[in-house]
């Protein structure tokens, strides 16, 4: 992996699964678990000097994402299949399985956002809320809008797959030989 920073902090190194994509510019610190085919893509911050952060399996987290806990107070814990979009805030809050977080969105302490529920693109989740299964919340702060429809999360779930795919076809353009000039 190129440009990547991977940095034990207080005698934690992370670890990261060998089928996980991690894209150049990201940095990844302390007490931070990724799972199998989870893709952590371009410029991403994941920093787990001060709790810890477990990011499940086939999880996808978009650029300029950063991921953070609350000293001593809230780990943050990602699920399987979640999708994070790009430049999202999520700081000591607990995603679970198949959740979604649009872009831009911030979801703050002690928060949680159940399986199929969904945070809007920009939407500010503040400390303690709960996003129930099937939800669909936006704004800021964030309230609810309403429930998603069964094409919604099947959709929503078939990303988790996409995302996989094309963590993939990234690894494969970076692992490649660069042509020499003649």
């Amino acid at each position: 992996m190129t440009d990547v920073t991977i940095l034990p902090f207080g005698g934690v190194t992370p670890s990261i699964a060998g089928s996980a994509f991690i894209a150049p510019g990201c940095r990844i610190i302390g007490d931070v678990r990724i799972g199998e085919e989870t893709s952590i893509w371009y410029n991403c911050v994941v920093r787990g000097d001060v709790n810890f952060i477990t990011i499940g399996d086939r999880t996808n987290i978009q650029d300029g994402s950063v991921i953070h806990v609350t000293t001593r107070l809230h780990g943050t814990e990602i699920g399987d299949d979640v999708l994070i979009g790009h430049l999202a805030m999520i700081h000591g809050c607990k995603l679970h399985n198949h959740a979604f977080v649009g872009l831009g969105a911030i979801v703050m302490d002690g928060c949680e956002i159940e399986p199929d529920g969904m945070l809007a693109a920009g939407g500010l989740l503040s400390p303690g809320k709960r996003i129930p299964s099937g939800q669909l919340w936006a704004g800021r702060p964030a309230k609810y809008v309403r429930d998603l429809t069964v094409e919604q999360i099947v959709n929503q779930r078939m990303g988790a797959k996409h995302y996989v795919d094309n963590a993939r076809a990234h690894m494969a353009a970076l692992n490649a030989k660069k042509p020499t000039p003649a």
